[in-house]
C-alpha cells in the first residue's frame, strides 16, 4: 500500500514538472517585420524569443538562434506592433436611454460578468493594456486581481476605482449628495487609492452624459482641484481630469494634474500651457464625430444626450487639432469599449485614424497608442514597445501601420504577456 502511494506520489510530482516545463517553454514569433517606433526601417524577417511573459531576444532571422524545443508561430510578411493601449475605458460603462432602463437594475454578479466578457473583447480588439478612469463598485479592481492570478482573460488595467463626483456636477444624480470641499474630496481620494487605484478620476466641469450643467463649466473649485492632486500625489497616484472647460483645464495644470480627459472646448492658450507643463490630453474624439452615430443609435440615446454630443463635436475636433498643431502629449483613449463597432472597424483604430485627420502622422498616431502611453502610465520599462525585457505584448497586421494608421483594421494576431489570444492564420506550429 505505502509502495502504492509513493508511485502514485512520484506520477502526481512528474506531472506537475511536466506541466510547468510546458509552460515555461520557449515561443519563438518568426518572419514578421517590426515596426520601429522612433521612425527607423523596420527589422524585416524577424525574430521574437518569449520566455514565460516577457521578450528574452530580438533580431534578425540570422542573428536569434531559435531553441529546438521552442514553439514557433510563423507570421511571415506580417507587421508587429506592441499591443494597444486603451486609457480612457469604462468596461462597466451604462449611457442614458435604453442601456440605462435595461441595466437599472443590474446586481453586482451581473457587473462582474458582463465586465469580463467586455475584458476579452478587447484583446481579441488587439488592446493589451487599459486605463479605466472610474467604473462601478469598483469591479474593474476585482476584475484586474483575477486577470493578474490567471482566472479571466483580459488587458493589463490602470485603474482610477470610483470617480470623484460633486454634487450637481458631471456624473451626479438629482437631489444626491457627493463629496464636497476639498477635505471630503481629499478623502474619498484617499480611499479610491487604499482599495487599489493607482490613478484618481475627477469631473472637474461638465459632460456630455449629465443632462445639465455647461460642459465648458468649471465647476470643481480650484481649491478642490488642488486638494484632490496634492493628496493622490502624496501617496505616488496620478490624477486624470474630465474636463471641457477652458478655465478649469488651466486650473488642473497649475495643480499639477497628469490628465486632461476629453479636452472638448479647450482654446489654444491652455493648449500651449499644457504642452509646457507636460500634461498629457486623452481625447477620445471619437465619441463627438459621425463615425459613432450608429452605436448612440444602437444603445437608445436620448435625444438631449444626442443634442449634447452634436453641439461640441466641431469644438471638439478643432481642440484635438489644435493640440497636435502645438505638441500637447497625447495618449489614445475612446471612451468606448476598445472594441466597440464604429465605422467598419473598431474604437479604437477609428480614433487612431482621427488623429491623423486632424494632423499626425501615421508614426504618431500609432505612438499615442504604444510608447507613449506607456510613459504617460509610467510603465513604458515593462510596456508600450518591442524589446528584449519587456512584456511580450505583440500584435501583428497586413501592412506597415506607420505608413498607414489604417492597416490596424487588419489586426490577426494578439499575445499579451507571452500568452496568444487571437491567431487567425493558425501560424502556432511545434517544432
Amino acid at each position: 500500500m505505502k509502495g502504492t502511494k509513493k508511485i502514485i506520489g512520484m506520477l502526481t510530482f512528474c506531472q506537475i514538472l511536466m506541466a510547468a516545463q510546458a509552460l515555461a517553454a520557449v515561443s519563438a514569433i518568426v518572419g514578421g517585420n517590426i515596426v520601429n517606433l522612433e521612425g527607423g526601417p523596420a527589422l524585416r524577417n524577424a525574430v521574437i524569443l518569449v520566455d514565460d511573459e516577457r521578450i528574452v531576444a530580438l533580431g534578425g532571422r540570422n542573428d536569434v538562434d531559435v531553441p529546438s524545443d521552442a514553439t514557433v508561430v510563423d507570421v511571415s510578411g506580417k507587421w508587429l506592433i506592441p499591443g494597444l493601449m486603451n486609457m480612457h475605458v469604462h468596461p462597466g460603462l451604462i449611457l442614458p436611454g435604453k442601456m440605462a432602463n435595461e441595466l437599472a437594475n443590474e446586481t453586482d454578479a451581473a457587473l462582474a460578468l458582463r465586465m469580463a466578457a467586455a475584458a476579452r473583447g478587447m484583446l481579441q480588439a488587439g488592446v493589451t493594456t487599459i486605463r479605466v478612469p472610474g467604473d462601478e463598485r469598483h469591479a474593474d479592481l476585482a476584475l484586474d486581481r483575477s486577470i493578474k492570478k490567471g482566472e479571466s482573460d483580459g488587458p493589463r488595467i490602470f485603474s482610477a476605482g470610483e470617480s470623484l463626483i460633486i454634487t450637481g456636477g458631471h456624473g451626479s444624480q438629482p437631489g444626491v449628495l457627493y463629496a464636497d470641499g476639498p477635505d471630503e474630496l481629499v478623502k474619498a481620494a484617499r480611499q479610491q487609492i487604499s482599495l487599489g487605484a493607482s490613478w484618481v478620476k475627477i469631473l472637474i466641469s461638465g459632460g456630455i452624459a449629465t443632462d445639465g450643467g455647461d460642459i465648458a463649466e468649471a465647476l470643481m473649485t480650484p481649491e478642490e482641484i488642488n486638494a484632490v492632486v496634492d493628496a493622490a500625489h502624496r501617496y505616488g497616484a496620478k490624477v486624470a481630469a474630465h474636463s471641457g472647460s477652458s478655465v478649469a483645464t488651466t486650473v488642473a495644470v497649475e495643480a499639477g494634474v497628469d490628465s486632461i480627459e476629453h479636452g472638448y472646448t479647450l482654446d489654444k492658450k491652455v493648449l500651449q500651457k499644457m504642452k509646457r507643463a507636460g500634461t498629457w490630453l486623452v481625447p477620445t474624439i471619437v465619441v463627438s464625430q459621425p463615425a459613432t452615430a450608429p452605436f448612440f443609435e444602437r444603445i437608445g440615446s436620448p435625444q438631449w444626450y444626442l443634442d449634447r454630443r452634436d453641439s461640441v463635436g466641431k469644438q471638439h475636433w478643432e481642440a484635438l487639432r489644435t493640440a497636435i498643431e502645438v505638441g500637447v502629449n497625447i495618449a489614445l483613449g475612446t471612451d468606448q469599449l476598445p472594441q466597440e463597432p464604429n465605422d467598419g472597424t473598431t474604437a479604437t483604430v477609428r480614433e487612431a485614424e482621427y488623429y491623423v485627420e486632424a494632423g499626425m502622422t501615421p508614426l504618431q498616431a500609432l505612438r499615442t497608442a504604444t510608447i507613449q502611453t506607456a510613459k504617460m502610465l509610467g510603465a513604458d520599462e515593462d510596456i508600450g514597445s518591442l524589446a528584449v525585457g519587456k512584456y511580450a505584448d505583440i500584435v501583428a497586421v497586413d501592412a506597415d501601420p506607420s505608413a498607414d494608421i489604417s492597416a490596424l483594421r487588419s489586426i490577426n494576431f494578439v499575445m499579451k504577456s507571452g500568452k496568444v489570444y487571437r491567431d487567425d492564420a493558425g501560424s502556432r506550429v511545434s517544432r
